[in-house]
């Protein structure tokens, strides 16, 4: 009879764990089923699309350099002229304009960055023979709050920046992140769009929100244990799995 019970006994917890075990991992693991997926050269595609308050460097450049000054004048700061060697800067309208030296006003938002260079260097060739206009956003950046070991903003020097590549500039999620539940904010020339991205799901690599956008948030959630940690205190969790395992112990001992 008690042989029965400790065989019983130790069955039952190896099922209990072997089942945490399996639960954890698909909680936690990031792009499962990644090796039965078809490759994702699709998305080396993506390009921001220029936007509302983008801050943009743009340098035009030509075989003789002088016909280009008119287009890349200085910045007068009091009585310092400052340097044209990075371009300046022209910060897009609420209407998607820049005011450009020579061709005035140009709407340049809504398009990526290769659209606006084609755009402007199809103009400023009325005036220029082969002129090259190099273009930069300046301040690009995200921001990642919840669950994370590091929330806040963070600047982006490239072109791009992939959701995966944030989350690890904020120091990856916690333990107690929602790691199928991450809310991503978006702002379209003005219109905040939201939606939700599974980071378990591999296909996760070929969807439209891989890439985030200058000005993204992602926001992640705390889980069930982290919600009711902050109710009843943060280690009841422990407290109670070591008196249930002590009650077992004591158990077993006496019908050992």
């Amino acid at each position: 009879m008690k042989l029965s019970f400790k065989k019983n006994f130790i069955f039952i917890v190896s099922v209990c764990l072997l089942l945490a075990s399996c639960a954890d991992k698909k909680k936690l693991v990031y792009l499962q089923g990644i090796e039965n997926q078809k490759s994702y050269e699709n998305s080396l595609r993506y390009e921001i699309k220029l936007q509302p308050d983008d801050l943009l460097s743009i340098v035009v450049s030509a075989e003789n350099a002088e016909v280009t000054m008119p287009f890349n004048l200085p910045v007068i700061q009091g009585n310092v002229v400052t340097s044209t060697q990075t371009g300046r800067t022209f910060l897009i309208d609420n209407n998607g304009f820049i005011e450009y030296p020579v061709l005035g006003k140009v709407k340049i938002g809504g398009l990526t960055r290769t659209e606006a260079t084609k755009k402007l260097t199809e103009m400023v060739s009325n005036y220029i023979t082969n002129p090259a206009i190099t273009m930069r956003l300046m301040n690009y950046k995200i921001s990642v709050l919840g669950e994370v070991a590091k929330p806040g903003n963070f600047s982006v020097s490239g072109e791009r920046i992939t959701i995966l590549e944030a989350l690890s500039l904020a120091g990856d999620l916690t333990v107690y992140g929602k790691r199928k539940n991450i809310l991503l904010i978006h702002d379209d020339e003005g219109k905040k769009t939201y939606t939700r991205i599974d980071l378990t799901d591999a296909q996760m690599l070929n969807g439209p929100n891989y890439y985030l956008a200058q000005n993204d948030i992602l926001i992640v959630e705390p889980n069930g244990p982290k919600l009711n940690g902050s109710i009843i205190g943060p280690n009841i969790g422990l407290i109670l799995t070591s008196v249930s395992i002590l009650l077992s112990l004591i158990i077993f001992v006496k019908n050992y």
